[in-house]
């Protein structure tokens, strides 16, 4: 068995975004919504969607060669020995994604899997990659990606206003400098029923009436509770991620939040007393499409040199689960470098 590292880093990060927007205009139009209505609610000016064709997968693979392209520069590496897909929305309810993932990317025969746990999916996806790279000391490609366009009713504005698809990716390895810097999950059951799809588990399966009353799709039962939730955990369990880490909140570069509503995002701001200029938000161009949100944001705003290698970044999430986390993250100074420094 290989020794283990004491740590692991990001060392490379992709996305894929469709190019296809649905507008605000169209989706208040849709569902009979006041001018500006969806803006001054959420922030969200514009939700990238797939063409009727593709699935998730697709944009999983774009992200994922995007990541393994930068990664495969880095010789010094291990090779990247595991595949996990964060996704709420798989091509089917069987088999998983995550499999097919790995070998469209060339892989081989390493273990891949799904993670289903909504919004949270991405950090809970890194926590687990971690684990899987100190003690094992090989590389993790995580993908976190959703089409939640395939799961919205257009006409429900709690839905169809927020939800939308992409891809993002970053691959995990085995380093002696301590860059996955620490983690707080946490799930509450109590609030199972807040946001759900009813139809086509095991609980209730698909039958005649589903499609009629649209219960393949998305329905948010108690949306206050999810935002008074999101709020909440995001803001105490960054804190306490913080306080783990001996780290005060001035230290931290930038904040990432999962990207699901701007009052969301400016509540749990103000609650960590993290500045306004090192928040990122995205949410205006890319909206919502749940665990993606966080590596696309990251990949995003490595492009832009808002963030840059070298920095520490809080990560928070919130979901329906209802599930949270946080990640405290430094980023190695050659993230994405093309070649060994």
């Amino acid at each position: 068995m290989n020794s283990p590292a004491a740590y692991s880093t990001i060392v490379a990060t992709g996305r894929a975004v469709p190019e296809s927007v649905v507008t605000n205009e169209q989706v208040e139009k849709d569902c009979r919504l006041e001018p500006g209505w969806i803006r001054q609610r959420t922030g969200i000016l514009q939700r990238p969607v797939v063409e009727p064709h593709q699935a998730v997968s697709d944009l999983a693979i774009s992200a994922g060669q995007i990541a393994v392209g930068k990664f495969s520069h880095r010789v010094d590496l291990p090779a990247i020995s595991m595949l996990i897909l964060a996704t709420s929305t798989p091509d089917y309810l069987l088999p998983p994604t995550g499999p097919f993932v790995a070998d469209q990317l060339g892989l081989g025969t390493i273990p891949a899997f799904d993670m289903a746990v909504a919004c949270s999916g991405f950090l809970y996806a890194l926590q687990m990659a971690d684990g899987f790279c100190r003690t094992q000391h090989g590389s993790v490609l995580i993908i976190a990606a959703n089409v939640l366009s395939k799961r919205v009713t257009p006409e429900d504005p709690a839905t169809a206003a927020i939800f939308a698809d992409g891809a993002g990716a970053v691959v995990l390895s085995p380093s002696s400098e301590a860059g996955i810097r620490g983690f707080r999950l946490e799930s509450d059951g109590s609030g199972f029923d807040c946001l759900k799809i009813p139809d086509g588990g095991s609980k209730t399966a698909f039958h005649a009436g589903s499609l009629a009353e649209n219960n393949h799709k998305m329905k948010i039962n108690d949306g206050m509770a999810v935002f008074r939730y999101a709020v909440e955990s995001m803001a105490r369990l960054g804190q306490a991620v913080l306080h783990d880490c001996g780290v005060p909140v001035e230290d931290v570069d930038y904040w990432l939040p999962h990207q699901a509503n701007l009052r969301i995002i400016e509540s749990a701001r103000q609650r960590l007393g993290i500045a306004k200029e090192k928040t990122g938000v995205t949410i205006d161009r890319f909206a919502n499409s749940s665990a993606a949100t966080i590596p696309i944001a990251l990949d995003y705003f490595l492009d832009s040199q808002t963030i840059s290698p070298g920095q520490q970044i809080l990560m928070t999430t919130a979901a329906a689960g209802l599930t949270s986390g946080a990640a405290l993250v430094r980023l190695p100074r050659d993230l994405n470098s093309p070649e060994n420094e």
